[in-house]
């Protein structure tokens, strides 16, 4: 398994130095300044390769941008609107580019209009420490009475409304403008920055794209991106929903392991493949996050591996980011079903043997209470969460006499 750190590029407050320290093997990168939809060009790419490579002091850092995360997919494309056919070209001689830079794992999405969804960005935990959180109590709040989202009353549980509109009426207009951001930050680093008059209008253009529409959509991009990606010798990777359940009235297409199959039965090419985010998976009581890295192997190119702490058993409910050993899933047993595939896949000669993986999200602990970082991607938190999963997988990979392979 290779030890790779996402990287939101020089205006990032945790440095390359510090990832060196952390001893990451590579790095996570996107061009998020570029326009979503837009083409990236070789000289970009290059320019981030360059920041990746060298250190504060100029010495070189040894280390590559290895993974894309994300070559986003526009809204036109999803709704198969406006721009779309050109983004879809836009994205066709971004992978080019991208391959010509010798970078082969580009992760992307297709939740429609936000990206992960959070109603705290820090959280503060019993021991001091901030983490980010989903509240299902205030997404509802924020549904009903912020957003005022027509009909959005009807896509909560009787209980929830009511809850929802006793905090509703407690929150001072400081904490209804926190929550609204919250919930409107997307993707950190990203180019777009939403209102809540720009999501109102995005969910008016996806009011009859139905879940079914939706992955046919999707469909249609991997025929097209795809056959590219295997010519070129890529391999794309979705993200899962995060979290993995309606929000909105929007469709969820990636949620489960039914729907990953369904996309990949639809579009069977290796270059065609799964982001697996055991956080973002395991909000769902009903993900087995160890079988699916079982069955689902051979197409999953990246690896997202952090927990969260359910608050129920529901299908959707509150959770919250936990220690990336401490949480619901089964972290060992997951990395143990990784380091199974890539016995596989050495045995049978794949090139690509060695899945990528990054500590996803962290709590903001020690100093990372003072820097000020992106939410979820702090340094001290991240290194925890990489020591555990490297101690586990080391463990895993040089068993003891007597315990299993």
């Amino acid at each position: 398994m290779r030890q790779t750190w996402r990287w939101f590029g020089p205006p990032d407050h945790v440095s390359i130095d510090d990832m060196m320290q952390a001893g990451v093997e590579g790095v996570v990168s996107a061009l998020h300044h570029v326009p979503t939809g837009d083409l990236w060009t070789p000289g970009e790419i290059e320019k981030r390769q360059q920041a990746i490579g060298r250190m504060k002091d100029g010495h070189p850092s040894g280390l590559r941008w290895e993974v894309v995360e994300s070559l986003p997919v526009s809204e036109d494309i999803k709704k198969q609107k406006g721009s779309w056919r050109t983004h879809v070209e836009n994205y066709k001689a971004s992978l080019g580019n991208l391959a010509a830079a010798g970078i082969e794992v580009i992760c992307y999405n297709f939740m429609p209009v936000l990206d992960w969804t959070r109603t705290h960005l820090h959280w503060r935990l019993p021991n001091g420490a901030t983490c980010m959180r989903y509240d299902f109590v205030d997404f509802a709040a924020f549904d009903m009475l912020i957003l005022r989202r027509p009909g959005a009353e009807a896509d909560f549980p009787g209980w929830v409304v009511e809850q929802a509109r006793q905090r509703h009426a407690t929150m001072t207009e400081t904490d209804k403008a926190t929550l609204a951001r919250n919930v409107v930050f997307g993707l950190p680093g990203a180019a777009d920055n939403f209102t809540l008059a720009d999501v109102q209008a995005h969910l008016e253009d996806y009011r009859d794209v139905s879940a079914d529409r939706l992955r046919a959509h999707l469909v249609d991009f991997l025929n097209e991106v795809a056959p590219v990606a295997e010519k070129l010798g890529l391999r794309l990777c979705c993200h899962p929903d995060d979290p993995p359940f309606g929000l909105l009235g929007l469709p969820r297409i990636m949620s489960t392991e039914a729907d990953y199959a369904a996309v990949m039965d639809a579009v069977d090419s290796p270059a065609s493949g799964i982001t697996l985010c055991t956080g973002s998976l395991g909000a769902r009581p009903d993900n087995d996050l160890p079988s699916m890295m079982q069955r689902l192997g051979p197409r999953v190119h990246f690896l997202h591996l952090r927990n969260v702490k359910r608050e129920s058993n529901d299908i959707r409910g509150s959770f919250y980011e936990a220690d990336h050993l401490g949480g619901d899933t089964d972290m060992v047993a997951v990395i143990a079903a990784a380091l199974r595939e890539e016995r596989r896949r050495k045995a049978e000669g794949r090139a690509d043997c060695s899945i990528p993986f990054r500590p996803d999200h962290g709590h903001d602990i020690l100093d990372d209470l003072n820097r000020s970082g992106q939410p979820g991607y702090p340094a001290i938190g991240r290194l925890k969460g990489l020591a555990e999963l490297r101690g586990v997988f080391t463990a895993l990979s040089h068993p003891a006499d007597g315990l299993p392979a």
